[in-house]
């Protein structure tokens, strides 16, 4: 009996020890609101106070706050935090999560994400840039100048307000304008490790060149025009004054000690203009030579001037970053003048010698035919392009398929019939003349006539008169439309040849 107290006693105390630490346990795991804090995805921990947590996020960079002069700093980008109800005991200091998540992301700052989507075309796959600023008026007034750096702003402003005005005798107005690009901004938080432009002029500069690094620049000396600088710096006057958007005129005063812009641009932005125009376009005047058996043995005299014609063409065409496209669609044209042949009269026996080369230029003393038919508008000059020299004449206007002509008469020496009617800008087919003819004339003279159709009229070998057929205006190789490229050298052409400006043969 006094055993079985014993036993009692015993297992009454063990059951007020169990219900007592069950009952303080039970008091200790009774749920809580915690959040979990996530960084891309993992789990850094929980923590009691999520607003805590922000602050400390906040408060703790103030080197953020003071370079981009911002009141709020946020945590990376990939986190995320949810509220939870647990009875999870391993909840960590807001102070341990703020170094899990220094160590491990990126902070961020409220801001927008320009995105700049260039589509896929057949040479390049498309191409996404993204652009970071906290305002978006800094990316807007930045767009607004890259334009202004192409298109006059007075007639960027009568343009997009729909007030330009008609053209009456002659002049332009802009059909359509728009981005080759797709452009969305957005609102986001912007990691600080990300470039993120803050003014204006910085943003200008790397829509135009691609670019923050410093760009060349050139340093006005007495005598100095904006022709002379635009040679010294590869560029034509036209580029040079787009760099410079201040100049708008070839003849405008320079003063010593100014700064020019005179680098290679190379866009972030594609800005295509559609154009109306109309224009009083010269047309060149050929030459012929007649023999006066009246006339003494090895003289000679110009019997009649030539005098250019004058053609009054209303064109669409498109401007691309302020550069004209090869092609150019003729809507009207008008003879103001006519073209005059320059006759020139010798005697018997006459020697045909040129004066040679002067500069750009060479006066052969021989009589050249014009390539294409008249009504024509002389695209690209002889002149440098961007850092490059355009080694001819880009003569558009009589349409694909046109007649080509041998400027003289000649032997056939290369040509290349491989490529494609239509080419693309950049493409190498054909040494990127695309379809191409060169002929050999007398006294070591080479015309070239290139981005021609593929049916070409004539193979090496072939001995042609001047006027003759040779094949038919396309686009092939490296264009941007229908166009002839016209060329002129003395010499092989790229083989030790020396090129001119293939105007020079009809003044």
């Amino acid at each position: 009996m006094k055993k079985e107290k014993i036993w009692i006693g015993f297992l009454t105390i063990t059951l007020i020890i169990l219900f007592g630490v069950c009952g303080f346990r039970s008091r200790q795991m009774e749920p809580r609101n915690v959040y979990q804090v996530y960084l891309n995805g993992e789990k850094i921990g929980l923590v009691e106070d999520r607003d805590r947590l922000l602050n400390l996020i906040n408060e703790e960079q103030q080197d953020i706050k003071d370079t981009y002069q911002v009141d709020q700093v946020y945590p990376p980008n990939g986190f995320d935090i949810e509220e939870y109800v647990t009875y999870d005991e391993n909840v960590i200091s807001e102070g341990q999560i703020y170094q899990k998540i220094k160590d491990k992301g990126d902070f961020t700052v409220e801001g927008y994400v320009i995105t700049i989507t260039r589509p896929a075309t057949e040479e390049e796959q498309e191409k996404v840039t993204n652009i970071y600023v906290l305002d978006d008026e800094v990316y807007k007034e930045a767009e607004h100048r890259f334009i202004t750096t192409f298109v006059d702003e007075s007639d960027y402003q009568a343009f997009i307000n729909n007030n330009q005005e008609a053209i009456r005798d002659v002049g332009s107005v802009i059909n359509h304008m728009e981005f080759e690009e797709k452009i969305v901004i957005k609102k986001a938080y912007i990691s600080v490790k990300n470039k993120i432009f803050t003014n204006t002029d910085e943003l200008t500069q790397y829509l135009l060149y691609g670019t923050t690094e410093p760009q060349a620049s050139y340093i006005v000396k007495k005598g100095d025009t904006l022709s002379s600088i635009a040679e010294t710096s590869q560029l034509n006057v036209r580029e040079l004054l787009i760099l410079n958007p201040k100049f708008r005129s070839e003849n405008a005063v320079l003063s010593i000690g100014e700064k020019l812009a005179n680098g290679i641009i190379n866009p972030v932005l594609t800005l295509y203009e559609e154009v109306r125009s109309t224009e009083d376009v010269e047309q060149a005047f050929t030459k012929t030579t007649v023999v006066d058996p009246k006339m003494s043995r090895g003289s000679k005299k110009v019997t009649q001037a030539g005098v250019t014609g004058l053609e009054r063409i209303t064109q669409e065409y498109r401007i691309i970053n302020g550069e004209r496209s090869q092609d150019t669609n003729i809507i009207n044209r008008t003879t103001i003048r006519e073209a005059v042949q320059e006759i020139t009269t010798v005697g018997p026996s006459y020697s045909y010698s040129g004066s040679g080369g002067t500069g750009n230029t060479y006066h052969t003393g021989l009589d050249w035919g014009w390539p294409t038919v008249s009504g024509y508008v002389i695209t690209s000059g002889y002149e440098p392009r961007w850092g490059s020299f355009h080694r001819g004449l880009d003569i558009s206007g009589t349409g694909f398929g046109s007649p080509i002509y041998a400027a003289r008469a000649g032997t056939v020496v290369e040509v290349n019939s491989s490529c494609a009617n239509y080419g693309y800008y950049g493409s190498n087919c054909g040494m990127s003349y695309g379809n191409y003819i060169v002929i050999q004339h007398e006294n070591n003279y080479y015309t070239i006539y290139a981005h021609l159709r593929s049916d070409l009229a004539v193979s090496v070998g072939s001995v042609v008169d001047r006027g003759q057929v040779i094949g038919y205006m396309g686009s092939s190789g490296s264009s941007t439309g229908t166009h002839l490229h016209f060329g002129f050298a003395v010499g092989f052409p790229n083989r030790g040849g020396t090129w001119y400006n293939p105007w020079s043969l009809y003044q």
